[in-house]
């Protein structure tokens, strides 16, 4: 497959190393050569220098052979004229980074088509949609669904008092399937459980689990449920707009944005949200807009260490849900440390969406897991998949991938050693990033 991307900002750059890692043919394309300093030194990608308007620069950069055609540029416009051109060169699809939430109307997504634009992507209305659930429920640290709802991907961190510590997966202790434990984030590594391992203390637990079982597992994993009816938002940025949009009506939301400028648009956009025109780092200032009786708090400025700096202080100020925006990868790690509940990562969820456009097996979902160097698939079984062929336990998957459950006919199920996969089903499967080019061979 060849993919070109153009814009080596912050998703472009991480969509071209995650790809580059599957020795994918990439060239990565930008008007500025100090972006691409020693990327293609350090990378297995081609770096380019051009611009993303100009037919010749995209002619010489092989847009007519394209596979995949990716404008991320900060420019909404450039990166649709770029589509548009490039697939009147030959790019066979072709995807464009937007902000304008009304070209994700259906009617709006196939007139774009027709002028040469396959896909389009809104990066920070996906990072808001992300927080927004995010405070549906508390004790999580992650929730993603699948089909409708039927299976639902829990992350969650358990202590000490959690029923489920302790207990060695071969025991027999979960063969109850309420629940199937996908996978254990412990310190800096994924595990895929294996019969002899256990959940410890402060591990990132994920599980598969259906909605009717929601509540078990949390009883499961020793968590209280606080309801959110008040959140404050640290910074005005756009994923702070659509997070303050999206909320529901019966949460009061406070947004505090330093620059005066950008807190008067603020208060033009989000009508139903207080602006306060003031720095959230500073303490006095959070205790005199009440944080001590604030549920939630969300910090996503542009600054990925003041996020988890002011997440910090308003733990100790008693708010029982974070969320910080942390988009330097190497400091996700040391978030979840410090015991912030929920850390989201643009990029990450960006270029989760969009690898799934690169694999040609028939995939529904792809998104990637902050808190650990994994994905979560949405296959679709065929007829002539492998998958189908014997049991799970006899189907010597590789070890890096587990199965959490599968939806027939509209129904989710967990599965088990003995399931047997069907054509149509609807498969969520787990497994560390470098291994879902293995995974897909099952379901061609």
């Amino acid at each position: 497959m060849r993919i070109i991307i153009v814009g080596a900002g912050e998703v472009g750059t991480h969509l071209a190393k995650l790809l580059a890692k599957e020795h994918i043919d990439i060239t990565l394309m930008d008007e500025d050569p100090e972006r691409l300093r020693d990327l293609d030194a350090n990378y297995d990608l081609m770096t380019r220098i051009g611009s993303p308007t100009s037919i010749n620069d995209l002619r010489e950069a092989g847009s007519n052979n394209a596979d995949l055609f990716i404008a991320v540029t900060p420019s909404e416009s450039v990166n649709m004229t770029s589509c548009m051109i490039a697939t009147n060169l030959g790019a066979k699809k072709t995807l464009a980074r937007i902000d304008n939430p009304e070209y994700l109307l259906q009617q709006n997504k196939d007139f774009f088509k027709n002028l040469g634009v396959d896909y389009l992507i809104y990066p920070e209305m996906l990072a808001a949609k992300e927080i927004i659930t995010s405070l549906e429920t508390t004790w999580l640290r992650q929730n993603m669904s699948f089909c409708n709802g039927e299976l639902i991907l829990l992350g969650i961190k358990v202590r000490a008092n959690a029923p489920i510590v302790n207990k060695k997966f071969i025991s027999g202790y979960f063969d109850h399937r309420r629940y199937r434990i996908v996978a254990i984030k412990r310190n800096n590594n994924t595990i895929i459980p294996g019969g002899a391992d256990q959940i410890e203390p402060n591990d990132i637990v994920y599980f598969i689990a259906r909605p009717e079982d929601l509540e078990f597992v949390r009883e499961q994993s020793g968590k209280i449920d606080h309801k959110i009816n008040s959140a404050m938002i640290m910074g005005g940025s756009r994923i702070a707009q659509k997070t303050a949009q999206g909320l529901p009506s019966h949460i009061n939301v406070k947004i505090l944005e330093k620059d005066i400028e950008r807190s008067y648009q603020l208060a033009e956009r989000c009508s139903r949200a207080l602006i306060i025109n003031g720095d959230a780092r500073d303490l006095e200032l959070l205790r005199d807009e009440g944080i001590h009786e604030t549920d939630a708090f969300i910090a996503v400025t542009s600054n990925s260490e003041a996020n988890i700096l002011a997440c910090m202080a308003a733990k100790r100020m008693g708010v029982q849900k974070t969320v910080a925006e942390v988009e330097n990868i190497d400091y996700i790690m040391l978030a979840e440390s410090m015991d912030i509940g929920t850390v989201i990562n643009k990029k990450m969820i960006a270029a989760s969406y969009i690898y799934q456009l690169t694999l040609d097996a028939d995939v529904l979902d792809v998104r990637s897991l902050t808190s650990a160097d994994a994905e979560v698939v949405e296959f679709v079984a065929k007829s002539t998949s492998k998958i189908i062929r014997s049991k799970i336990k006899d189907l010597r998957l590789p070890s890096n991938v587990n199965i959490g459950g599968y939806v027939r006919n509209g129904e989710g199920f967990i599965v088990s050693g003995d399931t047997v996969i069907q054509p149509d089903d609807h498969v969520i499967c787990f497994c560390v990033a470098s291994a879902i080019r293995k995974l897909e061979s099952f379901f061609q």
